[in-house]
């Protein structure tokens, strides 16, 4: 997020196009969430699609309420220590003013809140991938309600508040490599150490179900990702914000087209999945650095990102972590790869004057990298394992192994993703009357079978 520092004589007044555009942007960031539901529901087995879904779809509602009622505050009001935000006028949105701008900007500061919400929902819904299979949905529900809190909302203020130390200390994430991506995967590391592998891992087999999904999912992303990244210069007055876009483009097809060919060396194939996860990695990895690079740079990071995050995938089956649709080895990853790659790459022509290590700029940027990657993976790894083992010991986080063998779905939510014998998705109680759309389906395939 760019620094919000105005002159007195330079004060800004509201823009009705670039309050257009961000709210154009974060409608394409909500669609990410739902985007992500369909790319991690097609990666499970079938008999945990709908559950998969659920883990994204509940944290739009969640967070949701935790934002209006305390997390915008927390995460963007008056500083305290540099480390946690607070304004009373924020809390349950009720102290704004229709056309009170956001500091320094040109858009409502609602417009700014709604923007940040939708980043705030998809980051623990990045988490529930590496979960597939085996977690209680009521565990997951308060997994989340907990960890924005705690978790989140600070991270969110370190790094994009005025006033939080990794922000006042210049280190660079444009649209949330630290905030997003590695918070996300550090946390997922955190909780599949606490809760354990799935029934099977490294024995039976545990293939996508359905590609075409993942393609979907993935499409969706990257399509949403241009608003998740170009919005997060908060306007388009001077365009950062189109190389942002320009950049996002770049990297991604760059990341996939390594992805792809590191694959084919390495297993003799080039793949579907290897093709989504490998716009994913580059997606991940342009997010911190796109507005502080040139296309040329951008290039080399969607590469870099592409391969390292496909040799990374494989880890989980070396250390023994069961990290089920790899969101460690592209997230958190990809994370690391994008925000440390700001210290060679950043030309000090886009977002800041920074310079990297290419560009003349010496080390003093990438020890700011270093120091952003490094706090926000120790503090939520360490943060979210904890409550990972709380909830464990109170509630219980894992379903039993009876109910993952026979599928989380119809244990978690009593219904399916496909019907094959019948017209519904659902069960019902075996000892529930047939309604009357039964009963008409039992007639008409009587009349059918005379």
């Amino acid at each position: 997020m760019p620094p919000g520092i105005t002159l007195a004589a330079d004060t800004p007044t509201l823009s009705a196009a670039n309050t257009g555009f961000m709210l154009i942007c974060s409608a394409l960031v909500m669609i990410m969430t739902p985007g992500l539901a369909f790319f991690y529901g097609g990666m499970v087995r079938v008999k945990s699609t709908l559950n998969m879904l659920m883990m994204s779809f509940i944290s739009l509602g969640i967070v949701t309420i935790l934002w209006v009622l305390y997390g915008f505050s927390a995460a963007f009001g008056t500083d305290h220590g540099s480390i946690i935000g607070w304004n009373s006028h924020y809390v349950g949105l009720s102290g704004i003013g229709l056309t009170q701008l956001w500091d320094g900007y040109t858009i409502p500061v609602y417009v700014f809140a709604v923007f940040q919400l939708m980043f705030a929902i998809i980051t623990p819904a990045l988490i529930s991938g590496a979960l597939a299979d085996r977690v209680k949905f009521s565990a997951w529900a308060l997994f989340i309600t907990l960890w924005v809190t705690i978790v989140y909302f600070p991270v969110a203020h370190w790094v994009w508040g005025t006033g939080g130390w990794a922000f006042d200390l210049g280190v660079i994430d444009f649209a949330g490599g630290t905030a997003v991506h590695i918070n996300a995967g550090a946390a997922a590391l955190g909780v599949i150490l606490v809760i354990g592998k799935r029934v099977g891992f490294k024995k039976d087999p545990m293939r996508p179900h359905s590609l075409p999904l993942v393609m979907l999912g993935a499409g969706l992303l990257w399509f949403g990702w241009f608003g998740f990244n170009a919005g997060s210069w908060l306007g388009n007055d001077d365009g950062v914000g189109a190389l942002m876009f320009v950049n996002t483009q770049v990297a991604t097809a760059a990341a996939m087209l390594a992805w792809l060919l590191y694959e084919k060396i390495r297993h003799g194939a080039f793949t579907t999945l290897g093709a989504a996860s490998g716009a994913v990695a580059g997606l991940v990895a342009i997010t911190p650095s796109g507005g502080s690079c040139s296309p040329l740079g951008a290039i080399a990071i969607g590469a870099i990102a592409g391969v390292l995050c496909a040799m990374a995938v494989g880890l989980k089956y070396k250390f023994g972590y069961d990290d089920s649709l790899d969101v460690v080895g592209v997230h958190l990853v990809g994370g690391v790869i994008g925000s440390v790659l700001i210290g060679f790459f950043a030309t000090g022509g886009g977002q800041s004057d920074a310079k990297g290590l290419f560009y003349g700029g010496g080390l003093t940027q990438l020890w700011k990298q270093l120091a952003g990657v490094g706090a926000v993976l120790v503090y939520s790894l360490v943060a979210s394992a904890i409550l990972a083992f709380l909830i464990d010991r109170t509630m219980g986080m894992r379903v039993s192994e009876d109910d993952e063998v026979s599928g989380i779905d119809q244990v978690e939510h009593a219904e399916t993703a496909y019907d094959f014998s019948g017209a519904g998705g659902g069960t019902a109680p075996r000892s529930a009357a047939p309604g009357p759309v039964q009963e008409a389906a039992a007639a008409q395939t009587k009349k059918v079978d005379a």
